[in-house]
């Protein structure tokens, strides 16, 4: 007969092994998105409504 609770002890343990590697992948990614240099933002004008209704006619 299996040992059924063997069994379930294996698979709990690897299922927690298996959440606490993500857990660690993804702290690691936040710190290396925390420590990125900020992006440099540029804002580009919207073109105006003038010109558009002038174009038209």
């Amino acid at each position: 007969m299996p040992d059924y609770k063997e069994m379930y002890l294996k698979m709990f343990r690897a299922s927690e092994e298996a959440i606490n590697i993500l857990i660690t992948a993804q702290q690691a990614c936040e710190e290396l998105y925390i420590n990125q240099p900020e992006p440099e933002l540029k804002v580009v004008p919207l073109p105006s409504k003038k010109k558009k209704s002038e174009d038209e006619e």
